[in-house]
């Protein structure tokens, strides 16, 4: 198919793919600090100013960076009784069956060393996933045990895949299951 031939949509998608992978291959390289809107063009053979337009600013590019990586989480969908299992899969699929495990990583990085990172993680991406658990979840105290959920994945994050705790990364993915899940199902199913 030519280029002529491509919808102006199909386009459209595959340039800000483009643009998405090439943001998160650079923020996982260099950072968010050194991470640049015409570095981001470069890499992904686009004019700054086509990222400009669909992003806005690094702001906005990295939103979307973020949110692309958490596209496909089962967790968004799941019912009281799969979500702890589920918010598991998507940590375990996020971090280590994804050709974008080492974009997952920086972003993680980047939320702990930039301000304005952690603020796009926290209000534009986790807020929307914390608020789907907290449905799920219902009843009392709902978004506390939302945010508690939340917690303890970002806790295991980073200790399995920043940090590299040993114990924790040496752990096998059914071991971390079977010790966790108990705890996530204590947050998500209300005391009696």
């Amino acid at each position: 198919m030519t280029a002529e031939a491509v919808p102006r949509e199909e386009r459209r998608r595959r340039t800000e793919a483009a643009i998405v992978d090439a943001a998160q291959a650079l923020f996982a390289e260099l950072g968010y600090e050194r991470t640049t809107i015409r570095g981001v063009a470069s890499r992904a053979g686009v004019d700054p100013a086509l990222v400009m337009h669909y992003f806005g600013n690094k702001e906005g590019l990295f939103t979307s960076s973020a949110q692309w990586l958490h596209e496909h989480e089962t967790i968004s969908t799941a019912v009281s009784d799969t979500l702890p299992a589920a918010a598991l899969a998507d940590l375990f699929a996020k971090f280590e069956d994804s050709p974008d495990k080492g974009s997952a990583v920086a972003l993680m990085r980047a939320c702990l060393t930039h301000p304005s990172a952690a603020a796009v993680m926290r209000d534009e991406v986790m807020c929307e996933r914390s608020d789907a658990v907290a449905r799920v979840i219902g009843g009392d105290e709902a978004e506390l045990r939302a945010g508690l959920v939340g917690a303890c994945m970002i806790g295991l994050g980073m200790a399995r895949y920043l940090l590299e705790l040993p114990a924790v990364a040496g752990a096998s993915r059914e071991d971390i299951t079977r010790l966790l899940e108990p705890a996530l199902r204590a947050l998500v199913e209300p005391p009696a």
